[in-house]
């Protein structure tokens, strides 16, 4: 089957899913039963569409969301006609989850493209059925294939929701015409810190307005509160569309909670927040995190957000939980590691050493949730990120020195970072030679966003580890928080080609223009 022909076939068949007859009656596992067709009164709904994520050469977790207690039922196959389709039987999506399941699908050939469709079982009347909705991914091929994906991050920040006017979340339509394998969400899914207010008044007279929803009306602070966050992103037909097509390794960071978080704070000096821990707050914005997005279930660390995923020989993406276990935000001049100056933690920084030394493949992409170079401070002369001024390591920055100076010792080659979080897109190359600290192999960094958000920027770089800006998408004196109507938004692509090992990075604005691009051979 052509692929190209299959995914414009694919689109339209989403498009008019809505129109597909419905089924009441499943086989737990194994091919579809004969159903009977049910009025479509009183069905269950899809509200939020599809998603796919965390996809191996086997296995995929597919989620979605019903408006009702109802059983997810997915039915897949390797062709979108559906021949030879198979239906598994999935959980119940229920009022506690709000509604929300996912279903792993094991047992899937590598290198193929996987067609599914998504239905759910009304708990309450066995007969009825909710109209399909479908989605796709490809899942990673064990043999050397080029590969391609997108990344970004920072989606409805700084007040800038859905704008019906202005056409939506229309950078995600920009994505998913790319065609990526899968797409990396660098975290900042969501904005529960950020109420969405329905006009924001912009500097050249006119304004930008909102779809409004009561839960992102102020911050979150309840289980519902965060829930409505994820909510609202999906109400956008870019964003589902988008989730229907490209399959998703997402990250969480700071505004999935709250601004500027660490475990332990509290917000003793905030009005806004009722809830005064900050730990209360996180443990409900984690659940909300896993119930709105295909993230997959760890038996062995339930909610772990850490986690590395192979594409054939060529590639492996390693993404990273830089918000779970730091320290507190400080002046980051400590010259001695300890839970103070924590970034990754200990048993992550552990892992993230062992699965890259183990590494077979080509390149390593570490996905991070915040730059390594730039500075990014907090209130009270504190640190957010890793960076804390120039000089030797102090701070959180320890970490990352330990770290580089392991990948030197043993001559692990081929990093490459990825990340989003300052709201602008950038390329940095980093250099023992320019660098206060040697002890490392040069690599790259590169920056990407925000999608659906105020743009800001830049941020100073530290010459700690010897960075250098070799392209930044913004240009110099611009105001802060620039609305996405003036065209500052920005994702970023990778190609690695499997005959000649090449690493293609491209940063792309609003409409997918190619705004800069490098070539990286192989070590």
């Amino acid at each position: 089957m052509h692929d190209g022909l299959s995914r414009r076939r694919f689109t339209r068949t989403v498009l008019s899913a809505g129109a597909a007859a419905s089924f009441s009656s499943w086989l737990t596992d194994g091919r579809r039963a004969l159903a009977a067709v049910v009025r479509d009164a009183a069905r269950p709904a899809i509200p939020c569409g599809v998603a796919s994520g965390d996809v191996t050469m086997n296995s995929a977790v597919v989620w979605s969301r019903s408006d009702r207690p109802a059983r997810l039922m997915v039915e897949y196959a390797t062709s979108d006609k559906f021949r030879d389709a198979r239906v598994v039987r999935g959980p119940a999506a229920l009022a506690e989850g709000d509604f929300t399941a996912k279903l792993r699908l094991v047992h899937l050939p590598p290198g193929e493209r996987i067609f599914y469709r998504v239905r759910f079982l009304d708990l309450s009347d066995l007969k009825t059925v909710s109209p399909p909705v479908m989605g796709s991914f490809r899942t990673p091929a064990a043999e050397p294939r080029d590969v391609k994906f997108a990344w970004s991050g920072d989606t409805a920040g700084q007040g800038f929701g859905i704008n019906p006017d202005w056409g939506g979340m229309k950078i995600y339509e920009a994505i998913r015409r790319e065609q990526p394998d899968f797409f990396v969400h660098s975290g900042d899914y969501v904005y529960a810190d950020g109420p969405i207010p329905a006009e924001i008044p912009l500097d050249d007279g006119t304004v930008w307005k909102n779809v409004v929803s009561e839960e992102t009306s102020k911050v979150a602070e309840t289980l519902a509160e965060f829930r409505g966050n994820y909510k609202y992103n999906l109400l956008d037909e870019h964003f589902r569309r988008f989730n229907a097509e490209v399959p998703q390794y997402v990250q969480w960071d700071d505004h999935e909670t709250l601004n500027n978080w660490y475990p332990g704070e509290t917000l003793d000096d905030d009005a806004r927040y009722r809830v005064k821990s900050v730990s209360l707050l996180a443990a409900r914005a984690r659940r909300a995190f896993l119930d709105f997005t295909p993230i997959g279930e760890r038996i062995a660390a339930p909610g772990r957000i850490y986690r590395a995923f192979e594409h054939g020989p060529m590639l492996e993406v390693i993404l990273l939980d830089q918000r779970s276990y730091r320290g507190p935000n400080s002046r980051n001049q400590q010259t001695r590691q300890g839970p103070e100056t924590a970034f990754l933690g200990r048993r992550q920084l552990a892992w993230l050493k062992h699965r890259l030394r183990h590494s077979t493949a080509t390149w390593k992409v570490i996905c991070s949730d915040m730059p390594m170079g730039l500075i990014v401070g907090d209130t009270g002369g504190r640190f957010e990120a890793l960076a804390g001024g120039n000089g030797p390591p102090r701070g959180r920055e320890l970490e990352l020195a330990e770290l580089l100076k392991y990948l030197r010792r043993h001559e692990i080659r081929n990093t490459v970072w990825l990340t989003a979080d300052v709201h602008y897109a950038a390329a940095h190359y980093y250099d023992p030679a320019k660098a206060q600290f040697t002890e490392f192999l040069p690599f790259w960094e590169f920056v990407a966003g925000p999608l659906n958000a105020g743009t800001f920027g830049p941020a100073a770089l530290d010459n700690t580890f010897g960075p250098t800006v070799k392209f930044r998408g913004i240009p110099a004196g611009m105001k802060p928080n620039r609305p996405p109507s003036d065209g500052f938004q920005f994702f970023g692509t990778v190609r690695v080609e499997a005959a000649s090992g090449v690493m293609t990075v491209a940063l792309h604005d609003l409409s997918g223009k190619v705004l800069y691009q490098v070539e990286l051979p192989p070590a």
